[in-house]
C-alpha cells in the first residue's frame, strides 16, 4: 500500500506537506482520533482528504455550510477522489445515486450537514454502513463559549456511538484555548493529539483606521481605486453587516466606476453562484459581502480584505482576514468601522435570549407530557416565542440537566408517488415480502398521484395478519423501492420525541436556565468588547490577535499593522440621540400592544423592547409587526436603554 508521501505526491501533486499536517495525518492513518486548529486557508482539509484513501472504509464529514461542502468537493473530484454530498439542492434521483454509490463502496467521501443527521431517513440509511472515521469541520461551533455555536454539533458524540464510529478528526481555524478544551473533551482526544500551528501570518498587513459613516464609503472608495484600477486589479473583498448595505455600498463603488457586486443571503442560489464563479475566475474582483461570503472559498490571491463595517467579533475578523493572502503574498487587512454599528451587534445578542416567560411555557409543556414528549420545532418556536436557534440550545441544556432524554425523531407524514402500476410493484414480490407489500399498499391510499401512509392502518393490518411492519422495515422498503426508480418519496413533518425524565419544579428550573441565558448574553457582549479593546489596542495587532487564540509564539512587534506603525486607532462613540418623551415611547408601542391582545398574547417589556429595536421573534413574524407602525423607531438605541424606558412606562407585563 502506498505511503502518506507517496498518496501526497501521486493524488495532490505535493512534494511535502505543511506545517501541522503530517502529525494529524499519522495519528488519523494510525487509528487515533485528533484535532486540526489551523488558520484559515493553511491546508486544515488535506488532513481527512489524505488519510481517507488510506482508511477501508468511508470518510464521513460534517459540515456546517453548503458552500464548503461544494468547494471541498469540486477540490476532490478533480483530483480524482470519489467524493459526494447528502444537501437540499440535490433532486430525489441524485440523492439516490448518492447513497447507492455509499452502500456499494464506490464513494470513499460523504458530506452532509449536521441537520441531516436528524433525518430519520438518513440515519436508518448510515447506521448499517462501516464507516472509519467522522470529520467535524468548523469544530468550534461544539462548544456553547466559542462563536457560531450550533447546539446540532452538541448531539454528534452520541451519533458517533450510535453509528460505531472508531475515530473522530475535528478541524477549525478559530479557537481559542477553552474552546479547544470543550472540543477535546466531547469526543475523548488526547492532548497530544492536538495540533495548533499558530495563528501569525507574516504577509498580512493589519490596519484599523476607523472612519465616520458618512465618510466610510468616500474613503473605501479612494483607498481601493488603485487597487482595483490598471492592467492587474487586485482581488478584493468588503464586509459590511447589512444585506441592504451590501446592496448600496456596490451601487456607490459602481458609480464611482469600480467595478463591484453585492453578495448576501438575500440573494437567490442561482446569483450567488453565478457572482461567487466570476470572482473565483477573475472576470470580477470586488465583492461586497455579508458574512455569507467567504466560507470555504479557496481562492489563494486575494489581496485584500477590508472590514466597511465592525466584525462581529474577534473569531470572525481573523476567519475573514484570513482569505488574503493565502499563497504568501503581501496583502492589506483594512478595518474602518467605528462603534456606530456596535448597536446593532448588540441588538442581535439581545434578540437570541429567551426570556424567562418563554423557557416557562417550553417546561410547563413538557411537565404536562408524561413520560414522553413530542415536538415540531417550528411549532414549540411559536407556543413560546423563542427564535429556532436559542430553542434548540434550550433543548441541549435540557438534556445536560437530564431533564429529557432523546429517543428518536421521525418524519410525521410519508407519501409516494407510483412511477408505475401498484400492481406491477407487488407482483415483483412473493411470500410474506409480497403480504408485506399489499399491506403497505392497503395503508396509503391514493389521492390523484400520490399515496399517503398510514403508519396505525399499517399496524393495525400488520397484526391483523401476522406480518412485521415495523417502521424500520417499512421505511427501508420505501427507500429500496426508490433506489429501484419504482417509486418517488417524500417525508415532511419532522417530530422530535424525548423521555421525560422524572418531576420538574417549573420555576426554579426556568429561573436557572435564564441565568445561563443571560450568562451567554453577557459573554457574547463581552465578546464584542475585547474586540473593540484589539483594535484600539496600542501594541502589537498581529501579537493580541494571536495570543487570543493561545499562540504566544508571535515577535512583540510585526512591524506590518497600525500600532506598530505608530497609529493605533481610537473608535469614539457616536453620539446617542435622546430618547422620545414616556407619552410619545408609550404612542409608539401602542400598535403592538393592541396587535397582542387582539391575539390573546402577552405584552411583555422583551416583546415592546424587540419590536421598538427593529428585532423579531416568532410572535412579532406572525403578527406581522414589520409593518406595524413604531416598529424599528429605536433601532440606533442601545438596548438596554429602551428596555429601562419600557419598563418605566407601566405598559408591559414581567418576562
Amino acid at each position: 500500500m502506498d505511503t502518506i508521501d507517496t498518496t501526497l505526491q501521486r493524488v495532490f501533486g505535493h512534494d511535502a506537506l505543511r506545517p501541522g499536517q503530517r502529525p494529524v495525518i499519522e495519528a488519523i492513518v494510525a487509528g487515533r482520533s485528533a484535532a486540526a486548529i489551523f488558520p484559515t486557508g493553511a491546508g486544515k482539509s488535506l488532513c481527512y482528504q489524505l488519510p481517507a484513501l488510506h482508511l477501508p472504509h468511508l470518510t464521513l464529514v460534517v459540515s456546517p455550510l453548503l458552500a464548503l461542502m461544494q468547494d471541498q468537493l469540486a477540490f476532490l473530484t478533480r483530483h480524482g477522489i470519489a467524493a459526494a454530498s447528502l444537501d437540499s439542492t440535490q433532486s430525489r434521483e441524485e440523492a439516490a445515486r448518492v447513497m447507492a454509490g455509499v452502500r456499494q463502496g464506490e464513494i470513499r467521501i460523504l458530506m452532509v450537514s449536521v441537520e441531516r443527521l436528524k433525518n430519520e431517513r438518513f440515519r436508518a440509511f448510515i447506521r448499517g454502513l462501516p464507516i472509519s472515521l467522522l470529520v467535524v469541520d468548523e469544530a468550534h461551533c461544539l462548544s456553547e463559549w466559542g462563536h457560531n455555536f450550533r447546539p446540532d454539533y452538541l448531539k454528534l458524540p452520541a451519533y458517533r456511538r450510535e453509528f460505531a464510529i472508531p475515530q473522530v478528526l475535528l478541524l477549525t481555524a478559530t479557537a481559542t484555548p477553552r474552546v479547544i478544551e470543550d472540543m477535546r473533551d466531547a469526543f475523548g482526544i488526547a492532548a497530544e493529539d492536538v495540533t495548533t500551528t499558530g495563528f501569525y501570518r507574516p504577509n498580512l498587513h493589519l490596519g484599523v483606521h476607523p472612519t465616520t459613516e458618512a465618510e466610510r464609503a468616500r474613503q473605501l472608495a479612494s483607498w481601493l481605486t488603485p487597487r482595483l484600477s490598471g492592467p492587474s486589479p487586485e482581488p478584493s473583498i468588503v464586509y459590511v453587516t447589512l444585506q441592504q448595505s451590501a446592496e448600496r455600498l456596490a451601487a456607490y463603488l459602481n458609480k464611482a466606476g469600480l467595478a463591484a457586486r453585492a453578495y448576501h443571503a438575500g440573494l437567490d442560489h442561482q446569483r450567488r453562484d453565478a457572482i461567487q464563479a466570476a470572482f473565483m475566475g477573475g472576470e470580477l474582483h470586488c465583492i461586497v459581502a455579508t458574512i455569507a461570503f467567504g466560507m470555504g472559498i479557496d481562492k489563494a490571491d486575494i489581496r485584500n480584505v477590508v472590514h466597511f463595517d465592525l466584525p462581529k467579533s474577534i473569531e470572525n475578523y481573523s476567519q475573514e482576514i484570513g482569505r488574503a493572502g493565502r499563497d504568501g503574498g503581501p496583502s492589506q487587512c483594512l478595518m474602518l468601522g467605528d462603534r456606530g454599528a456596535l448597536t446593532v451587534l448588540e441588538n442581535f445578542v439581545y434578540g437570541d435570549t429567551p426570556t424567562r416567560l418563554g423557557i416557562r411555557r417550553v417546561l410547563d409543556e413538557i411537565a404536562a407530557a408524561g413520560p414522553q414528549w413530542e415536538l415540531t420545532l417550528n411549532a414549540l418556536a411559536q407556543e413560546s416565542d423563542i427564535r429556532p436557534l436559542p430553542l434548540k440550545t434550550l433543548l441541549v441544556q435540557l438534556e445536560l440537566r437530564g431533564v429529557i432524554a432523546p429517543r428518536y425523531s421521525y418524519f410525521a407524514d410519508y407519501r409516494f408517488e407510483c412511477l408505475s402500476e401498484p400492481a406491477a410493484l407487488v407482483e415483483r414480490f412473493q411470500g410474506e415480502r409480497r403480504a408485506f407489500v399489499e399491506a403497505l399498499f392497503e395503508a396509503a391510499p391514493k389521492a390523484r398521484r400520490w399515496h399517503a401512509l398510514d403508519l396505525e392502518t399499517l399496524t393495525r393490518l400488520g397484526a391483523e395478519r401476522g406480518l412485521d411492519v415495523r417502521r424500520e422495515r417499512v421505511l427501508k422498503a420505501l427507500e429500496y423501492f426508490q433506489e429501484q426508480g419504482w417509486i418517488r418519496l417524500e417525508s415532511k413533518g419532522l417530530t422530535e420525541v424525548y423521555a421525560v425524565t422524572g418531576p420538574i419544579e417549573v420555576a426554579p428550573l426556568s429561573d436557572d436556565l435564564h441565568a445561563h441565558f443571560l450568562a451567554k448574553e453577557r459573554a457574547e457582549l463581552a465578546r464584542l468588547e475585547a474586540m473593540l479593546t484589539l483594535f484600539e489596542s496600542g501594541s502589537c495587532l498581529s501579537r493580541r490577535l494571536a495570543a487570543y487564540f493561545g499562540d504566544t509564539q508571535t515577535p512583540e512587534r510585526c512591524g506590518h499593522c497600525s500600532a506598530c506603525a505608530g497609529q493605533p486607532a481610537r473608535l469614539p462613540a457616536p453620539e446617542t440621540p435622546p430618547l422620545p418623551s414616556s407619552d410619545a415611547l408609550a404612542s409608539r408601542c401602542r400598535p403592538l400592544v393592541t396587535a397582542l391582545a387582539d391575539a390573546g398574547l402577552p405584552a411583555t417589556a422583551a416583546l415592546l423592547t424587540r419590536f421598538l429595536c427593529g428585532l423579531t421573534s416568532p410572535w412579532l413574524t406572525r403578527l406581522k409587526a414589520r409593518r406595524l407602525d413604531g416598529f424599528a423607531a429605536l433601532e440606533t438605541q442601545p438596548y438596554g436603554r429602551v428596555r429601562e424606558a419600557v419598563e418605566a412606562l407601566g405598559l408591559a407585563r414581567e418576562d
